[in-house]
């Protein structure tokens, strides 16, 4: 887990597993609400930060042996829809369409290139210096007094892949929404100024409703990546932050009308639409040290379909290895990082009304599989030290009851 503590978004159009188990790639046929197979969705936190902007492009450009890992969880896997975390930001998009056009599309045997021709990326507040002392350590300087903890501006970013055209007319991004917005919010007290509350932004990098077309239906991809909720003091700031992070998308599901996008519309999302949470919200249900359970606010809302928690043999046996001292609360078998102790963190959450669930999956092999050398022990990091989470989702309700 690493710290987390008005630019233009480009949206990108070219041409161009379960476990270990073999995946079958999914197709369409043009029948609306009628697809042979489950639409496939997913979230992987890819560890593809570097240090320094610009590093990544260029470590992508010398066949990098990480990426080349990354790359082939994805192609075993096969998602029809895939949100990439700690994917460094590049304002050009030369470093995304090089990930996926040199090292996706180009895949080595055994694993099958797979293509993304739509994809969509945009700033991300990690980075951007912000003019307040953020941390409130009495200096502002460094990553931790960004907008969200990075050394360069889009260090940790985020990037969208689809096979599915996305709507980007229709895509709302809230990067500048203001945390002294959101009614009741958990900001701790005394912290910041009145003058620091006029500025200082929620999302440590952004949240984004991303309508992907699905023949003639609408599917929203509400992508996000919360603060971790450590590295703080005993204000919680990043607990606190990382718990209403999570409730933007609690409350944009709900239709809230307080909340504003990048673009100045107001509201959430209308009534019976169509989406899909994706991401890595930095927060287990029951371990770890998010606050007050935060992401049970997504977890036990109404609107969302909990209820097949996606597992692998993978995480435990990887739980055997776990060093903490603390118990572990939560059933292992769900974990989706390889940390110090492993967490359930990474998450595909569908909406109740439109989509069905029909499988979920963590990509966590044991170490008798022959694909386990794809994330290995964690010592060093082969891929990533989160796992490939995904779940299979078949479109119903073909009309609306508005």
């Amino acid at each position: 887990m690493r710290r987390a503590s008005c630019t233009k978004a480009i949206a990108v159009t070219a041409l161009v597993s379960l476990s270990a188990a073999v995946v079958a790639e999914p197709t369409v046929t043009d029948q609306t609400c009628g697809l042979t197979t489950p639409i496939r969705f997913a979230t992987f936190n890819v560890f593809l930060n570097r240090p320094e902007q610009g590093e990544l492009q260029r470590d992508l450009g010398n066949s990098d042996t990480q990426a080349r890992k990354v790359a082939e969880i994805i192609a075993h896997i096969r998602p029809d829809v895939l949100l990439l975390n700690e994917f460094d930001f590049d304002p050009s998009g030369n470093t995304l369409s090089l990930f996926a056009d040199e090292y996706l599309a180009k895949v080595a045997k055994p694993f099958r290139p797979i293509q993304y021709p739509y994809r969509y990326l945009a700033p991300s507040n990690t980075g951007i210096a912000a003019p307040i002392d953020v941390n409130g350590d009495g200096v502002i300087k460094g990553p931790s007094d960004a907008y969200g903890y990075g050394s360069f501006p889009g260090q940790y970013a985020m990037a969208l892949l689809s096979r599915y055209p996305i709507e980007s007319h229709q895509v709302r991004t809230f990067q500048n929404f203001l945390w002294r917005d959101m009614p009741r919010a958990e900001i701790p007290q005394n912290f910041y100024t009145d003058q620091e509350l006029e500025i200082f932004r929620l999302s440590s990098k952004s949240h984004w409703d991303i309508p992907i077309r699905v023949d003639e239906l609408l599917i929203h991809v509400l992508a996000a990546h919360p603060t971790p909720a450590v590295f703080d003091g005993v204000e919680d700031h990043n607990g606190r932050r990382n718990h209403d992070e999570i409730r933007l998308w609690a409350d944009y599901i709900d239709g809230a009308g307080y909340l504003y996008d990048d673009r100045g519309r107001t509201g959430g999302l209308a009534r019976n639409e169509r989406f899909v949470i994706v991401g890595d919200y930095n927060a287990d249900p029951v371990d770890g040290d998010s606050r007050n359970n935060a992401i049970n606010q997504l977890l036990n809302h109404a609107l969302v379909d909990a209820s097949q928690p996606p597992n692998s043999a993978g995480a435990v046996v990887a739980a055997k290895l776990d060093k903490l001292d603390r118990p572990h609360k939560g059933d292992p078998a769900t974990d989706t990082s390889d940390f110090s102790q492993n967490l359930r963190i990474d998450y595909v959450l569908p909406s109740h009304w439109g989509l069905d669930i029909e499988q979920t999956g963590v990509f966590w092999p044991t170490p008798d599989d022959p694909l386990y050398d794809l994330v290995g022990d964690g010592d060093p990091i082969q891929s990533s030290d989160h796992r490939l989470v995904w779940a299979d989702l078949r479109p119903t309700q073909c009309t609306k009851d508005d």
